[in-house]
């Protein structure tokens, strides 16, 4: 039996690379496993799940989109989309300038010593939970006995109930996301910068640019690539909000929902009342197609103003 020419092109690869791919196969593996195999559980979306019918439901009663109507019908749902919109996209601006500002920063000095060190210090944070990071938020921002209280009875300043307060929430969950999770943004744009040829700094040093020149002309231009990389991928999950850094720094208190309730938490107190799985996936699966469409969006959009800059 002769085997297709395409075919046989195939295992020639195969045999001929049998050790890369062996090693690409636990990723491979996990993605499948942790990515795609849940994508079976989208079925809960559609479906008054009943958990007695099985693993998956199969024999659970097809409902469409209903699952859908307990969010769109109720009261919130415009106020807690515009929070998670709100919060997001904070999240995404100001990470993107820091992680920058930081990065060109720790490039600058030129004692590595103290770029490593600081750099270490960076990253340190992302690993921290925000449980953690919860119990020292307590401690600074309590009303009785807080850090930032007793710092503003030391200067004579009025003190703060932050805890009764949901004006300043949006500010400080920009301040805890930032000190957490600034560090892993940098090291992206650190790779970026490093891989920048040092003879065009050389060049524009001979021809009598300073130091901050050099960086306003040449390695900020040279990051706008990686920064357009890094929005397209954030775009994709603006729509879905942080429910562990929000759950865990505000819990239910219901004096911060006016500035901090946003779609996960909202369908979590929802899920913890009554108890439906296929209305929590209904508006998981509605978070997920919009994040797509985003993304595609956003990526067109660059691709129309500066095609080498697009993702795909």
């Amino acid at each position: 039996m002769k085997v297709p020419a395409a075919q046989a092109t195939f295992i020639r690869e195969i045999l001929k690379n049998k050790y890369l791919y062996a090693m690409l196969l636990p990723g491979a593996l996990f993605f499948f496993i942790f990515n795609y195999l849940p994508l079976v559980g989208l079925y809960y979306a559609f479906v008054d799940f009943n958990p007695l019918a099985g693993l998956y439901g199969l024999k659970s009663e097809f409902v469409g989109l209903f699952n859908l109507k307990f969010f769109f019908t109720s009261d919130d749902w415009i106020h807690i989309t515009v929070n998670t919109i709100y919060l997001n996209a904070l999240f995404i601006v100001t990470g993107l300038i820091v992680q920058m500002l930081m990065a060109i920063g720790l490039n600058e000095l030129r004692i590595k010593f103290f770029s490593k060190t600081f750099q270490s210090l960076m990253f340190l944070p992302n690993f921290i939970s925000w449980t953690v990071v919860a119990v020292f938020a307590t401690s600074l921002f309590a009303t009785d006995g807080g850090l930032m209280n007793q710092l503003l009875s030391a200067l004579g300043l009025q003190a703060i109930n932050f805890y009764q307060d949901p004006d300043v929430w949006p500010v400080l969950l920009v301040f805890l996301r930032l000190w957490k999770g600034v560090g892993f943004g940098t090291v992206i744009y650190l790779a970026t910068i490093t891989g920048i040829d040092q003879e065009i700094y050389e060049a524009a040093k001979i021809d009598g640019a300073s130091r901050f020149q050099a960086i306003w002309r040449i390695t900020v231009p040279m990051l706008r690539t990686t920064t357009i990389m890094l929005f397209i991928l954030s775009v994709g999950s603006i729509i879905v909000g942080d429910f562990g850094m929000i759950y865990a720094l505000i819990g239910d208190n219901p004096l911060l929902r006016p500035t901090t309730d946003i779609i996960d938490t909202y369908v979590y107190r929802a899920l913890r009342v009554d108890g439906n799985i296929g209305m929590s996936s209904a508006v998981s699966l509605f978070q997920s197609v919009i994040g797509f469409i985003m993304v595609i969006t956003a990526n067109g959009i660059v691709k129309k103003l500066d095609k080498d800059s697009a993702l795909f």
